[in-house]
C-alpha cells in the first residue's frame, strides 16, 4: 500500500528582497476535476497546465483504474473517457495517498456504477472523517460494505439506479457539494444541493464546460445547485490556471521581505478563492490583480505584490470557506502585522490534512509569536516580526510545513520545519520557485 519517507527538515533563513515574475503549477481543484470529468465523458479532453503533484497523479491513476485512460502526450495530458457510467470496477484498491478532495469526489463517481471499490489512501488521509460525504451518498444508494466505518479504507458498492435527492449541506464544503453532483450525472431525475454559504464552484462551472445541464438558483439566502442526470458528457479542452492556493506562499514572501516586488502569472481569481488577497488588501498589502481575463470558463488574472507594513485585522467566519487552506500562511503574516488579527469560523481547519489549528498555533507559538485558539477562533497578536529559531512540527501537513518555511524567509532566526517531503503533494516546485525569486533555505547540519 502506502510508504512512508523518509522525513526531511528544511530551514529557511532571513533572505534578501525577493524579486522577479513567476508562474505557479496549475491549480488542484481544477485538476482534479478535469481528470474526473474527462473520465465520464465520452470523447477525448485535452488538458494543458495539468499540476503534476502526488494528489493529482493518484486521481490521475484512479481513472486509468477504473477504465478510462489519461496519459501525458507533449505537454498536455491527454483523457480518453468511458461515459457517464460507463466505468468498469477496478482490479485492486484505489490508492488515493493524502489527497481529500480526489477520494470524496471519487465517492460520487463509484456511487453511480454497478461495482464494488475499495478506497485507500496514506496515514494523515485515514484519519480524516469521510461521514459527511458518504451521508447523502448512502441516501441515492451508495453502500458501505463496512456498515459504521467512516475513515479508509473503505469498501463501497455503486449501483446504476442513483436516487436523486435534495440535499442541504449542514456545513459549506465544496468537496460534499461536489460529490453529490456528479453521483447525480448518474440519477433519474434532477439532484440538488442546498448550501447556504457560497463554496467553490469549480464543479459546476466545469460540469457546464463538458456539457451537462447545471443550474445555479438563489432563493432567500440560500444557493440551490441543481444538475440533471442520466447526463451525457462530451470530451472538451481544458486550462488549468495557477493555483492561487500555491501562489498565496509566494505573495506572503513578497508582502513580508522588506524590499521585495513579484508577480504571479496566470492566476486563478474565482470569486469563492480570492479571500486571502482581500484579507491581505484590508491589512494594508500592497497586492493588485493585474490582466485580467478568463480562461476556460475560469477568471484569471496576474497577481503583484509588493513588500508591506501591515495592521491586524478581523477576518469573518463567511469568508472562511473562500481561504479554507490559506489560513495557516495567513496565521503566519499575521505575526509580523501590527496588532491583533482574528481568524473566526476555522471548524473546518480541524479535519484537514492534520488538525491544522493547533499545528499553525504551535507552529507560532514555538517561533516567539502570540497565539491563542478560543473555540474555532484563532487571534494572532502582531508585533512586526516573528523572533524564529524554533522548529514546527508539520503532522504530515504540506500547509503547514509551507507556511513556516515562507515566514522564516523574514524571521529574525532561522525557521525549521520538521519534515518537507509532503509539500510534494501540492506544489513539487516550492522550493525552487522560492529560490528564483531569491528565497534561501537549507538542510540543517546534523539531521
Amino acid at each position: 500500500m502506502h510508504t512512508t519517507s523518509t522525513p526531511k527538515p528544511l530551514s529557511s533563513l532571513r533572505s534578501a528582497p525577493l524579486k522577479g515574475k513567476v508562474r505557479v503549477p496549475g491549480d488542484k481543484s481544477i485538476s482534479h476535476r478535469a481528470l474526473i470529468f474527462g473520465a465520464l465523458a465520452t470523447g477525448t479532453t485535452r488538458i494543458t497546465g495539468l499540476l503534476e503533484a502526488e494528489d493529482v497523479i493518484n486521481t490521475a491513476r484512479a481513472v486509468v483504474a477504473l477504465g478510462a485512460m489519461a496519459e501525458k502526450q507533449g505537454d498536455a495530458w491527454v483523457v480518453k473517457g468511458r461515459s457517464v457510467g460507463g466505468l468498469s470496477a477496478p482490479a485492486q484498491a484505489l490508492d488515493f495517498g493524502n489527497s481529500g478532495t480526489g477520494t470524496r469526489l471519487m465517492m460520487g463517481v463509484v456511487a453511480g456504477h454497478p461495482m464494488t471499490v475499495t478506497m485507500a489512501g496514506d496515514a494523515s488521509l485515514s484519519r480524516r472523517p469521510m461521514r459527511r460525504v458518504l451521508a447523502p451518498l448512502i441516501d441515492m444508494g451508495l453502500e458501505i460494505l463496512e456498515p459504521g466505518k467512516e475513515t479508509l479504507p473503505l469498501t463501497l458498492k455503486g449501483t446504476s439506479e442513483l436516487i436523486p435527492i435534495v440535499y442541504v449541506l449542514p456545513v459549506p464544503s465544496a468537496q460534499v457539494k461536489s460529490a453529490v453532483l456528479i453521483a447525480g450525472l448518474h440519477a433519474a431525475g434532477e439532484t440538488t444541493v442546498v448550501e447556504h454559504e457560497p463554496t467553490r464552484d469549480h464543479t459546476e462551472r466545469m460540469l457546464r464546460h463538458f456539457g451537462a445541464t447545471v443550474r445555479t438558483e438563489t432563493k432567500g439566502a440560500d444557493t440551490h445547485i441543481t444538475v440533471r442526470g442520466h447526463a451525457e458528457l462530451t470530451g472538451k479542452d481544458v486550462h488549468v490556471p495557477g493555483d492561487p492556493s500555491s501562489a498565496a506562499f509566494l505573495a506572503a514572501a513578497a508582502l513580508l521581505v522588506p524590499g521585495s516586488d513579484v508577480t504571479i502569472e496566470g492566476v486563478l481569481i474565482n470569486p469563492t478563492r480570492v479571500g486571502l488577497y482581500m484579507t491581505l488588501q484590508e491589512m494594508g498589502g500592497d497586492v493588485t490583480f493585474l490582466n485580467e481575463r478568463e480562461e476556460g470558463g475560469e477568471p484569471v488574472a496576474d497577481i503583484r505584490v509588493r513588500a508591506s507594513r501591515l495592521k491586524g485585522v478581523r477576518v469573518p467566519a463567511e469568508r472562511a470557506p473562500s481561504m479554507i487552506d490559506e489560513y495557516p500562511v495567513l496565521a503566519a503574516i499575521s505575526a509580523f502585522a501590527e496588532g491583533d488579527t482574528r481568524m473566526d469560523g476555522l471548524a473546518e481547519l480541524k479535519v484537514k490534512e492534520s488538525d491544522r489549528l493547533q499545528a499553525t498555533a504551535a507552529g507560532l507559538a514555538a517561533n516567539g509569536a502570540t497565539v491563542r485558539v478560543e473555540g474555532d477562533s484563532l487571534i494572532v497578536s502582531g508585533n512586526g516580526g516573528l523572533k524564529g529559531g524554533g522548529v514546527v512540527a508539520t503532522h504530515l501537513d504540506h500547509r503547514i510545513a509551507m507556511a513556516f518555511l515562507t515566514a522564516g524567509l523574514a524571521s529574525e532566526q532561522p525557521i525549521v520545519v520538521d519534515d518537507s517531503t509532503m509539500i510534494a503533494t501540492s506544489f513539487p516546485e516550492f522550493r525552487e520557485l522560492m529560490e528564483t525569486l531569491g528565497a534561501k533555505y537549507d538542510e540543517p547540519a546534523g539531521r
